[in-house]
């Protein structure tokens, strides 16, 4: 056990440095924002000064992080495998820094319903971004054109749907809890819309 508070000491001290480094601040513009003295930061960073939980609380608030990611412990999981559901052509990676979000990748060959009524509208976020070809997204009385490499975001209570627009296309889909949830309350898998 003692190794391993030892591991985690010295991880967060790195991590500290590291998201110091990565602001661009000096010693004195984190401990200015921190409310400590430089000196007292230096040897946080440097592993001669014991660490509290009120200064990591202090540290990662002026970090802009949480607390939770500052402590949090490597993971020997970086690489993954999809789940695949063959009979709706999807893969799926669950996103482990993100509880309850979803990754969907899918090949689209037809284009969004013209139906207002196929459209859905369910609480949540959605991110998608078009691997290739080109997506057509209908989102309330508007439609967008998402060409590959673009990406889209919107708020799952509007009415939406997507399809391929003048042949296949293959997005990948990002999906919070409730918009998830209200995929699968309308019978449908964990997938964007569309066909």
């Amino acid at each position: 056990m003692a190794q391993e508070d030892g591991d985690l000491d010295s991880l967060v001290r790195k991590r500290v440095r590291a998201l110091r480094v990565a602001h661009g601040w000096s010693l004195e513009e984190l401990a200015t924002r921190a409310r400590l003295s430089p000196s007292t930061l230096s040897r946080i960073e440097n592993g001669q000064r014991r660490l509290a939980l009120d200064q990591l609380v202090t540290l990662a608030r002026a970090l802009d992080t949480s607390l939770d990611q500052l402590v949090e412990t490597a993971t020997d999981d970086v690489v993954s495998s999809p789940t695949i559901d063959a009979a709706h052509s999807l893969m799926r990676w669950p996103i482990k820094a993100e509880p309850g979000m979803t990754v969907v990748r899918q090949r689209m060959t037809s284009p969004p319903p013209d139906n207002a009524a196929r459209m859905r509208a369910h609480p949540g976020r959605e991110w998608l971004v078009v691997l290739s070809g080109t997506a057509t997204l209908l989102l309330g009385n508007r439609r967008f054109r998402v060409e590959t490499n673009q990406a889209a975001e919107f708020p799952t209570m509007l009415p939406h749907a997507i399809g391929a627009e003048g042949g296949p296309c293959e997005i990948l889909g990002v999906f919070d809890r409730d918009a998830r949830r209200g995929h699968q309350r309308d019978g449908g898998p964990q997938r964007p819309d569309g066909d």
